[in-house]
């Protein structure tokens, strides 16, 4: 999505809302669990990390394309979904969690993720219908949610959108930061494959 969330209206909140404002601390204590439980094996890894690594490369690629609250994002994967940095989110988990070798943990990972982002990719669209306007409710009918179309859709480049990628807006979104992440996920699940007894067994 490419614009801010507005604080949320008074009354009562769904749990999906709450787990929405939790979701970074949330995201730190399932990683923690993930890896503790993780039992990677050479096949696990041979197939999990480079799926990983396409969703990682997605999120970078969205990042270098979006302005927050100055642009409506419809260039690069912006194209094929609307929302690309959360599908690169759900690939880089799915392929940990491929990696992982643990169906418990995927499963649980799958509500989870649904859970989360679902109530907040609702407020997101609510705001940029109320931001953008129509350029946001024709965008809409042409690109799909999160599910990316197989070839990208025609829309037109909005004012102030970026044209190609920009890696100045890679750095200012710090996505530098999930590349740190997937080098550390990705060391400790190795030496996990040699020390498959290191972690927590009551788990």
């Amino acid at each position: 999505m490419s614009g801010a969330v507005p604080s949320a209206s008074s009354g009562r909140k769904p749990i999906g809302y709450w787990l929405a404002r939790i979701r970074v601390p949330l995201g730190f204590a399932a990683a923690a669990v993930f890896l503790l439980r993780a039992r990677p094996t050479p096949l696990s890894l041979a197939l999990g990390l480079p799926m990983a690594a396409l969703g990682l490369a997605l999120r970078a690629l969205a990042s270098g394309h979006i302005r927050k609250n100055d642009a409506l994002a419809t260039t690069g994967p912006y194209r094929f979904c609307r929302n690309p940095l959360y599908l690169g989110s759900a690939i880089l988990a799915a392929g940990f969690l491929l990696a992982a070798a643990d169906p418990l943990m995927a499963v649980a990972a799958a509500v989870l993720f649904a859970a989360v982002y679902g109530p907040v990719i609702r407020r997101e669209e609510a705001y940029l219908a109320q931001r953008f306007g129509p350029a946001f409710t024709a965008y809409c009918r042409a690109v799909p949610r999160f599910w990316p179309r197989l070839w990208p859709a025609p829309v037109p480049a909005q004012d102030h959108a970026v044209s190609g990628f920009s890696l100045a807006l890679y750095r200012r979104h710090r996505e530098y930061n999930a590349l740190m992440g997937y080098a550390l996920v990705t060391a400790v699940l190795v030496l996990k494959m040699f020390l498959p007894h290191w972690g927590a067994p009551w788990l």
